[in-house]
């Protein structure tokens, strides 16, 4: 181990990197240990027959074949794991073994290049044998280890990671067996709420193969490092009934222990454990998940991973405490971003944001800090979304951010309403509107064509433009209106008359961008409704359907109506506000699905008839409102100021959408013109790949442009990165500590077994749950309820075929809840978890009152598809770091 370190992983794995690190690190005891490499492995499996047949069948199969794969990942177990040790490398074995005593126990563990990665843990997807006695024992081990190296469940974790299963080798650990009194694991930072300040231990008797494989409970145990001292400020027993030790003569038994003996740990060895992993984690440089032992009582480790599941840190330039605001949240996009994306989200936004995890982050740190800025701050985000509103208050509760005075001018809260509210006036909003498109009709002229660095040029010469139209006053002071008006109507009507009426009055409010394009994709539907050829063509179609469709009868029409909803409205796209996602222009097929469930399931002329039920209902509920106010105490007043506040809301409420889809049109520009940037790189050499492109911030492809070299490297890393950033779950607040906090409601109303989230869109449902996570292909019929994890305006479409709408992340004002107003669909938002406690395909109660969604059953009957929530097959156990 002395000759191993981090910069021979490929040749002696991950595992076993990182042992060869702390074996050189003072003050950590290592069992002696050696490393067999993955020169053994490749020299066993070399010319073995129908080896690399067997590996093409795999890398042939789908991702979705279990059973295909399963199959073919055993035939690989049993040809590698018949395959002699090399003789040389048998020897050498053999040797090793013989100059420990007599009877010396070994544990053989494997250690693939693709494990303890920073990004991917690998944890038990590889096989590991404990108390191996002889060398015959050994070598038989060795080769099952490297047979373990395509077990069923780390063949899965290749492919979810994207890493190809040649590209991969096993290496072999044999290390000295302790046989331990205690044995457990140590993480240097919380793996729960991703707290860099928190040392958490767990503990088992005996072995800590008990612990690995969920035999037993184990102790717990939390400590906090505050100004140097670690303190014990939690600890948990767990029942015991076994332990796991040593068998004579090899291998591991369980015995029975005492279920009510002495805690296994004191808070002194507990301490002394905490002080251990301060001590690993700068050598190996990121916090880390230690397996540890304790015999003799001396303390040893016998491995240590990265903890892979933290979310990343904003870096600061203090040693303050800062708290940070999830921009996603707001922007309801919480995926991560390619480094493209969030160079122009950041050029576009006026604040500064810090990066971390592929999200982007505000740090409201010195809002916090002045007693203005706090109750400004927390006002808007109560109205925007009360769960990080009570993750800022549990922060602030703790006393860690100093209040202080106001300034003499107290600086503005971003988001709050500066501006005296508008009379209606639907004038305003055409003007408004026709002012936006001409902009962005100029940004296309100025810069289609353009190539190279002259490109780069136009596009930052027109970013002002784009920010002067997203917070220009006027337009500002047009949609606080709509929204200060429906707070009113909900805080004033709901006092006098017991009720929350703004919902029912925003259906059908007229200029709203977004519904209007979800109704005008039933008028679509409607187009190629009478031509079955082209309907069938469109069942069975791939990518390339709009050149196919004017093949058969009826197939002309069909693409002209498909083309013209994509000449309004195809800028648009899930995450659209990341300039790196396709656009659904580029990907059409992407819409058949939904236009066929309009064929399937809507009469001709649908799209008009629900605009216009939705504008009598919102009518209705006017003169009944405004009726029952006049009859009551001080009846003229209170109902002309609601006919003014009604007025306001409708006339403005659907021009809140039109602001965010300028933005998005005028990035389809952009995008358009740096992917042919990007084709024009590749052509030269410069790239590999055109989304290389994505990989680069806006200056480093500006600069790859200029100089005719980018920095490939840099862009594989950053690949890499980017699928790693994917399956965590971003907190809506971040501290600099690293802690993750989503916040909580704190209602003693909820059921036993039911969802809280917040009350966006008024009604109660009952209907199938499909759970979401890309549009593309869902399948969604009328009566079922769209559970997904957050819903941007590209998401509509799917809206007039829903009956209800449950979503993780979102507020009352966010366009998933104003359309769903609109459409009349109740809607539950900001439900921590939806997607993973919401099975696909259940029945559920969706209360758009009280915010309430009840889990009433299963419905098996319809479920299938390709609707599956987040993450898929890497829902976190007991190690994730989701919270509730």
């Amino acid at each position: 181990m002395d000759e191993v370190g981090r910069d021979r992983s490929a040749v002696v794995g991950g595992k076993a990197a990182h042992l060869g690190e702390l074996t050189r690190t003072a003050g950590v005891a290592v069992p002696r240990a050696w490393c067999v490499t993955t020169d053994a492995y490749r020299a066993a499996v070399a010319g073995a027959p129908g080896f690399d047949a067997l590996l093409d069948r795999l890398a042939g199969l789908s991702a979705d074949d279990t059973d295909g794969t399963a199959a073919v990942a055993a035939g690989i177990r049993a040809l590698v794991a018949a395959r002699p040790v090399p003789e040389g490398v048998a020897a050498e074995i053999s040797a090793a073994v013989g100059r420990a005593p007599a009877g010396t126990a070994w544990a053989v563990r494997s250690s693939a290049t693709a494990e303890d990665l920073p990004t991917a843990s690998f944890a038990g997807q590889q096989d590991s044998y404990l108390n191996v006695v002889g060398a015959e024992a050994v070598l038989d081990r060795v080769r099952a280890c490297w047979a373990s190296l395509f077990t069923d469940r780390a063949v899965t974790y290749r492919r979810r990671l994207g890493l190809d299963d040649r590209g991969v080798a096993m290496a072999v650990v044999v290390q000295e067996m302790v046989a331990a009194d205690v044995s457990g694991v140590l993480f240097t930072a919380d793996p729960v709420t991703s707290d860099r300040t928190v040392t958490v231990v767990e503990a088992v008797p005996g072995l800590g193969e008990a612990l690995v494989s969920g035999l037993v409970a184990a102790d717990g145990w939390t400590v906090r490092h505050t100004g140097g001292v670690a303190s014990v400020v939690d600890a948990r027993r767990a029942p015991r009934t076994v332990a796991v030790r040593p068998a004579p003569g090899g291998g591991t038994r369980t015995e029975p222990v005492a279920p009510d003996g002495p805690p296994l740990l004191t808070d002194d060895q507990v301490r002394a454990l905490a002080r251990l992993g301060r001590t690993v984690e700068p050598g190996l440089g990121s916090p880390q998940d230690i397996e540890w032992c304790l015999s003799g009582g001396r303390f040893q480790v016998v491995q240590s991973r990265p903890i892979t599941s933290l979310f990343p840190v904003p870096g600061t330039d203090d040693d303050r405490l800062h708290v940070y605001l999830s921009v996603g949240y707001q922007q309801m996009m919480t995926d991560a971003m390619r480094p493209l994306g969030l160079s122009v989200w950041q050029m576009t936004t006026p604040r500064p944001m810090a990066e971390a995890g592929g999200r982007l982050f505000v740090d409201v740190t010195d809002a916090l800090a002045t007693p203005s800025g706090r109750d400004g701050l927390l006002a808007v985000m109560g109205r925007s979304d009360p769960l990080m509103t009570d993750a800022v208050r549990t922060v602030l509760d703790r006393g860690v951010v100093p209040l202080g005075e106001d300034p003499a001018t107290p600086a503005p809260v971003h988001g709050a309403p500066t501006t005296e509210p508008l009379d209606p006036d639907p004038a305003l909003v055409a003007e408004l509107i026709a002012e936006a498109r001409a902009s962005v009709a100029a940004a296309a002229r100025r810069i289609c064509g353009r190539v190279g660095p002259e490109l780069f040029t136009a596009v930052r010469e027109d970013i002002p433009e784009l920010r002067a139209r997203l917070n220009n006053p006027r337009s500002t002071r047009v949609f606080m209106t709509a929204m200060d008006a429906a707070y009113w109507i909900d805080e004033h009507v709901g006092e006098w008359l017991g009720e929350r009426p703004s919902d029912a009055l925003t259906r059908s409010a007229p200029d709203n961008v977004t519904s209007q394009m979800g109704l005008a994709l039933l008028d679509v539907a409607d187009a190629i409704r009478p031509f079955p050829a082209a309907v069938a063509l469109l069942r069975g179609a791939g990518d390339d359907v709009l050149e196919m469709l004017p093949s058969v009868e009826g197939g002309t029409v069909a693409r002209d109506a498909i083309l013209g909803w994509l000449d309004d409205y195809g800028a648009r796209c899930v995450g659209e506000i990341d300039i790196s996602r396709p656009r659904w222009h580029e990907r059409p097929a992407a819409l058949v699905p939904l236009i066929l469930g309009h064929i399937d399931t809507e009469e001709p002329g649908a799209g008009r008839r629900r605009f216009d039920r939705g504008r009598r209902e919102a009518e209705a509920t006017r003169e009944d409102l405004l009726a029952r106010l006049r009859a009551g105490a001080d009846g003229e007043a209170r109902a002309a100021r609601t006919a003014l506040m009604i007025d306001r809301l409708r006339t403005f409420i659907g021009y809140r959408e039109f602001p965010k889809f300028a933005m998005v049109s005028r990035y389809a520009v952009y995008r358009a013109a740096l992917l042919a940037e990007a084709d024009r790189l590749v052509a030269a050499g410069v790239l590999e790949d055109r989304e290389d492109a994505y990989f680069l911030r806006f200056d480093e492809l500006e600069q790859a442009s200029r100089t005719g070299h980018a920095d490939l490297a840099l862009v594989r890393t950053r690949r890499a990165e980017f699928a790693a950033y994917g399956p965590l779950v971003p907190p809506r607040v971040l501290t600099s500590d690293g802690e993750c906090l989503q916040g909580s409601y704190h209602r003693d109303d909820v059921p036993p077994g039911a969802l809280a989230g917040l009350a966006v869109s008024a009604g109660t449902v009952e209907g199938r749950a499909r759970v979401v996570t890309d549009l593309s292909g869902a399948a969604l019929e009328p009566g079922d309820v769209l559970v997904t994890a957050y819903t941007d305006p590209s998401w509509s479409p799917a809206f007039v075929t829903i009956a209800g709408l449950v979503t993780e992340v979102g507020g009352r004002m966010t366009h998933g809840a104003v359309v769903a107003r609109e459409y009349g669909l109740p809607a539950v938002v900001g439900v921590e978890d939806a997607t993973r406690l919401i099975p696909d395909g259940s029945r559920v109660r969706v209360d758009g009152g009280s915010g309430l969604v009840e889990i009433l059953g299963r419905d098996v009957s319809r479920t299938g598809g390709r609707n599956r929530p987040r993450g898929g097959a890497a829902a976190p156990g007991p190690r994730g770091r989701r919270q509730s």
